[in-house]
């Protein structure tokens, strides 16, 4: 099944998580929070959105930070999907 979203939305996957930190740690599943970096999966087109026109300026396979609560969460077979507005995207990782 193939998502396709519609006027300024993205669908986000998450971007593999590092489970462990720099001096050798390793993270509890417990202590893990949502990621904020995701990659880019689809784009909408974009257009009006609340009367204003809207240019979509992220691509597919970009890494993106995302703010932490945005977005509503899906698993479609067997993958999870978070699907935001463009403006919740704060930055794109190059």
């Amino acid at each position: 099944m193939k998502l396709i979203p519609l006027s300024d939305k993205v669908v986000l996957k998450a971007a593999a998580v590092e489970e462990t930190t720099k001096s050798g740690i390793i993270l509890s599943t417990a202590s893990k929070e949502k990621p904020d970096v995701a990659e880019v999966v689809a784009v909408g087109p974009g257009g009006l959105v609340d009367g204003v026109e809207v240019k979509m300026t992220v691509k597919v396979g970009q890494k993106v930070i995302v703010a932490k609560y945005a977005g509503t969460e899906l698993k479609l077979d067997e993958q999870e999907y978070t699907i935001v507005r463009q403006s919740d995207i704060l930055a794109i990782v190059e």
